[in-house]
């Protein structure tokens, strides 16, 4: 479990593919800060990109701590975590731990689906920024509401038919690495559970109720 507050961006350090006719399959090392690894057990928990991830590994020097994770072929089909690269950005949250405040809201670390960035406006102070995702998951988006993107816990602007807006203040620009996405870049989207758990119920109730 987790809250959408990104604690930093890590690094990705190595990686190493190994696909099959099977499946795919694909080792990350990540650095980071080791102030971030500290207390960290192998077996862990971590959202990289808002996907929650095991540890299976990590150490640490005086400068830079890493830590290693496995991705199997359904989190790459998922999440955009299969078109990383060696050196690109994600952002890194552990999991939330009891006793802590929550800033953001209740994120699980499944991502739905990935988004496109359709459209981005910056100005002096804002950011503006329109994501389209599949239709199946636009009746979990709404106004107002939550929505974890690339694992960051955010409020949905304007919704229409395919997609929604992120209005993104600088503080999240500069802590996530949505400061640095661009027009046609893919994000992961993890809908929020208790909008989805509403939608279905009434769904459910509605139909019930028909003739």
């Amino acid at each position: 479990m987790f809250t959408g507050i990104v604690q930093t961006q890590a690094v990705i350090d190595a990686l190493e593919d190994k696909n099959s006719s099977a499946d795919k399959f694909r080792h990350l090392r990540l650095r980071v800060e080791p102030r971030f690894l500290q207390n960290l057990e192998i077996g862990a928990s971590i959202a990289i990109n808002g996907c929650c991830l095991t540890a299976t590994n990590f150490s640490e020097t005086p400068e830079h701590g890493y830590v290693h994770f496995d991705v199997i072929d359904e989190t790459l089909r998922l999440t955009n975590l299969g078109t990383l690269k060696v050196a690109d950005k994600v952002n890194f949250e552990r999991s939330l731990t009891v006793g802590r405040e929550l800033g953001g809201h209740i994120v699980s670390g499944h991502v739905h689906c990935t988004g496109k960035v359709t459209e981005r406006r910056d100005t002096e102070h804002n950011c503006s920024m329109r994501i389209e995702v599949p239709a199946k998951w636009m009746e979990y988006i709404l106004s107002k509401g939550f929505v974890a993107v690339d694992g960051a816990s955010l409020t949905v602007g304007e919704v229409d038919d395919s997609g929604f807006w992120l209005h993104l203040i600088p503080e999240t620009l500069s802590v996530t690495s949505l400061g640095t996405i661009q027009e046609g870049g893919i994000l992961n989207i993890e809908a929020d559970q208790q909008t989805i758990t509403t939608v279905e119920t009434v769904k459910r109730v509605l139909a019930a109720r028909m003739p």
